[in-house]
């Protein structure tokens, strides 16, 4: 079936969209040692700095239903996808703590937004075209993420400073925003009922799957190179291989993700997945080699991408909440996740092992497979409106 011009815009505009979110969130991890020197902190100031980053980005997240009800998607993206593009190279050139925490502020609270929004958005624009088109667009964050480490990395190397490396990703992102326009939602995206609420039924099944596998996430962002150098005796500098497989394996699952749903259906996805992310957690610890501790990597990368899309297509036809709410509820929970997942891990490491924090996370994986029998009605394409979710 052929699609009208608009739709593909849409298509487009939800992908670039998407792509600048992961772009502008990887250049900022680029920037943090330079922010760390300008600042002169130490590394648990520089840590509660970044908290001022997560906690915009969550506390923003659950007001964009509302503000996307009132204003429209378009309006409220553009405007947040300006406060980023302002903000990322202040980022690089502020020399005070107490001004880098109310630009991180102001860069988490784009990022919040930009990713509510554009997840409520996508949504509406999967429903119109009546096929799983959800892991494709976010296969563009994982490019986007991608892409803007790699430019930075390419920028930096070449004696660019950091702050005109900076500037020139925020003029990439206003050309990419400007090519995006004609592709974003103008009417008000709005639902009946209240435009903010907590999660509920089956919504909060979403939102505890989105937040373990948000988690599992952060673990391999921020804990993959730790275990490679000090369990598995990997050089430093190789330390970053296992985030990168991981990112790797997710991209390429999410960009045949659409397929894969529509072949198999989204529950056999969500469970399989599940169970392919917990055997690469048990596949990276009890295995003492660290090429087979790179498949465990990829196998987890294989195994998380395509659950949060599903969840979040799965948010939009629930009725137990209007989609407005509910999108940037599951949202919220999920980003919860990639926040604490990296603490939660560092405790149990603490107080036992890193192996055992891994073990934790491999069962919290074999967990969610079974968390998803919860939503296995709207997955399976019917509403629901119980309170139970089945």
């Amino acid at each position: 079936m052929s699609i009208s011009s608009l739709e593909r815009y849409q298509r487009l505009g939800t992908k670039l969209i998407l792509f600048i979110t992961g772009f502008s969130s990887s250049s900022w991890a680029v920037v943090v040692p330079y922010a760390r020197v300008n600042t002169g902190v130490n590394e648990a100031t520089l840590g509660t700095l970044l908290l001022c980053l997560g906690g915009g980005a969550l506390l923003a997240m659950p007001l964009t239903g509302y503000l996307t009800a009132k204003y429209s998607c378009k309006k409220v993206i553009r405007a947040s996808v300006w406060s980023i593009i302002f903000s990322l190279p202040l980022l690089s050139l502020i020399a005070s703590p107490l001004l880098l925490a109310a630009a991180l502020l102001i860069f988490g609270t784009g990022i919040g937004i930009t990713a509510g929004a554009i997840n409520i958005q996508s949504v509406i624009v999967e429903k119109k075209a009546g096929k799983p088109l959800m892991s494709g667009f976010h296969s563009m964050y994982s490019c986007g993420g991608i892409a803007g480490a790699g430019l930075m990395t390419v920028l930096l190397s070449a004696g660019i400073s950091i702050s005109v490396a900076t500037a020139f990703i925020s003029v990439v992102v206003i050309a990419l925003l400007t090519i995006s326009q004609k592709g974003l939602l103008t009417e008000s995206c709005h639902t009946e009922g209240p435009t903010f609420a907590k999660p509920k039924g089956i919504v909060q099944w979403m939102g505890i799957i989105c937040f373990s596998v948000f988690l599992a996430e952060g673990t391999v962002l921020d804990w993959s190179a730790v275990f490679l150098t000090e369990i598995r005796d990997v050089a430093e500098s190789n330390g970053g291989l296992g985030f990168a497989t991981f990112a790797l394996a997710m991209t390429f699952a999410r960009l045949i993700g659409d397929r894969v749903i529509t072949g198999l259906g989204a529950i056999p996805v969500v469970i399989g997945g599940a169970l392919i992310a917990a055997a690469g957690f048990v596949l990276v610890l009890f295995i003492p080699d660290w090429k087979i501790s790179l498949a465990g990597y990829a196998l987890v990368g294989l195994g998380c991408a395509n659950i949060v899309p599903v969840m979040f297509s799965a948010a939009g036809r629930q009725a137990v909440m209007p989609a407005s709410v509910a999108i940037p509820a599951v949202t919220t929970m999920g980003y919860l996740g990639v926040l604490a997942g990296p603490a939660i891990v560092g405790y149990v490491a603490h107080f036992s092992t890193l192996p055992t924090a891994f073990i934790c996370i491999s069962v919290l994986m074999i967990l969610v497979s079974l968390m998803t029998l919860k939503t296995r009605s709207v997955m399976a394409g019917r509403t629901c409106s119980t309170e139970s979710g089945t």
